[in-house]
Order: C-alpha cells, then structure tokens, then sequence
C-alpha cells in the first residue's frame, strides 16, 4: 500500500506576488505555477498549471478593495477545490471589506460576513490572515481561523528604536484594547484620541486623552486609508507638546491624499507591513515584511504543530 504524503504548494494571487514569493522563498517551496487569462470585457479566469491532486494548496492573497481581488482569490479557491486539493488554505494578510463587520445604521449590509461566507462557500478549508479590523469577524467563519498579530514584526523594531519617554497612542475608541497591549509589552503610558466624524473619512473634531508632554509618541493601528485620522492626530498631539510622533500601522490601503498627507505631516515615521503593496514609495515610510511570520505559520499549519507562540498579543 502506497503511504500517500500530503504535499504543501502555495499559489499567489496577482497582487500579491512579491509576498507570495517571499513566503514561499521563507517556507521553502517553489512558488507554484498558476497563470491568469483575461477577456477583452474583464473577466478573468485563473488556471492551475500543475497539478494539485491531494496537495495542501496555500493561496495567497489580499481582497483589499476593488472587487478584482476577491474575485480572483474565490476563482483560485474554486478552481482548487475542483481540481482535488486535499486542504485548501486562503492565505489573507489583508482581509478587505472588515470594516462592514455590524450593522451600524438601518438597511447597510454586513460585508465581513458576507465574505466570510463567500470563501467558505468556495472551497476554503482554512484562513490565515492578520490583523482583522475586528476580532469578531473570526466568528463569521465555520472553518478554522488562525488570526495573527504583526506585533511579532513591529515590537522587536520597536525595541531596537530605544525611545526615551515612550508613549503608545490610539487614535480613536475602538484602538484602545490594541494600544493597551503594546503599551503593556513596552511598559509605556498610554493615550487615546476621541475622534468625531463628520462622515466617512472626515473628521470635523478630536481631542486627547492622556498626557503626551515630552513623550515620544506611537500611534498603533491597524490600518490606514486616506492618512486623515493619523496625520491629524500627529499634529495635535505636536502642539500638545510631543518630541515625536510615529505611527505604526498593519496594511497600507492608503488612498486617495494619504501620500500628500502624510509627506506634510509632522509624522516621523510611518512603519507598515507589506501585506498590500506600496502604490508609491515614500521617505516617511518604512515596511516590515511579514513573509517570514506567515511562512512560519504555514509550516506549522502543514505539520500539524502549533502556532500559539505567534499570539504576541
């Protein structure tokens, strides 16, 4: 009787190539071959271009929006479960459309549960992603979710910065539990940003909680968009008297003016993780790979040992 071994091969989707390669380079496998043919309308459809019969098949993957990259990443799940992969891992550093994670009006929908669904329903066995903008979102899944925490990569860097009068700071309600963590692990202070939103994106007020005279300040979130709420917080808390301001931020969606922002902040230093590629590089920006931390995950997914040493928080 042939003693069948499950075999471990990780597929990207297209944005997400440069990680991808890194994780597989990390993990010590070939990037597998997978190539992408599109119509002249937009639709396209992925192709697996080897075979991947009883296999552990890791698809990586941010959905950060639009739309193409979830897309694609359910086409790759799809197409994987159809051609016999014994596992199927959607491998999330970025896991796109969080913030929809309740109803926080009338007749909205909830988007995280809805893509939740989506990836189960085409095939996903298990996800790997980090830093959800909500810890609930774990519970909008059926199959196991292994959520990581990038304060492995941004603690050690922290560390090796040795501020002096070290704060950690968040900039709105929701952050606090985050920030308190960190400040926890650094023995730090603590303060927190009440931010008022006039709608999406816009700030019409914020005021602080907490002290920031003569601190080094690091603002902790998970992610940041248009640079509005960091970039106004840095300035703030300068006026309040604050020898810097950093910030440290998980995924770099960064749209719209947040380059602008960010280069006419009076912010020190932006440290993201590569989870979605940079649009434009920029001097105030500093990434921190996350490859070795997934790849180190994905082994011992595949050998079935554990990952709770990566739990930091």
């Amino acid at each position: 009787m042939l003693n069948a071994q499950t075999e471990a091969k990780i597929f990207t989707c297209t944005q997400s190539n440069v990680l991808a390669q890194n994780i597989a380079d990390a993990f010590g496998v070939k990037m597998g071959n997978v190539i992408t043919s599109t119509y002249s309308d937009g639709e396209f459809q992925p192709s697996y271009e080897e075979s991947i019969r009883g296999a552990r098949v890791f698809i990586v993957g941010s959905t950060n929006p639009g739309p193409e990259n979830l897309m694609e990443l359910l086409l790759m799940i799809d197409a994987a479960k159809r051609a016999s992969a014994r596992h199927i891992t959607a491998v999330i550093p970025y896991f796109g459309w969080a913030r929809q994670d309740r109803k926080d009006k009338p007749r909205v929908p909830i988007a995280a549960k809805l893509v939740a669904k989506m990836l189960e329903a085409a095939g996903a066995t298990r996800i790997i992603t980090m830093d959800l903008h909500a810890d609930q979102i774990q519970g909008f899944f059926e199959k196991p979710v292994d959520h990581l925490f990038a304060s492995t990569i941004f603690l050690p860097y922290l560390q090796s910065l040795k501020l002096d009068n070290l704060t950690i700071a968040s900039p709105d309600m929701g952050g606090s539990k985050r920030a308190y963590a960190y400040s926890k692990a650094l023995e730090s202070d603590v303060v927190i940003c009440y931010k008022q939103r006039a709608k999406a994106n816009v700030i019409s007020h914020m005021e602080l909680i907490g002290d920031v005279t003569g601190k080094n300040v690091v603002l902790v979130d998970d992610m940041v968009d248009t640079a509005g709420t960091l970039t106004k917080a840095a300035d703030v808390m300068m006026e309040r008297g604050a020898l810097s301001v950093r910030a440290i931020c998980t995924h770099p969606i960064l749209s719209g003016k947040a380059y602008e922002r960010l280069e006419n902040s009076q912010l020190q230093e932006l440290i993201v993780t590569d989870s979605i590629p940079l649009k434009q590089e920029s001097s105030k920006i500093r990434v921190l790979s996350c490859a070795k931390l997934f790849a180190e995950v994905m082994q011992n997914v595949h050998y079935n040992k554990s990952i709770s040493s990566k739990f930091v928080m």
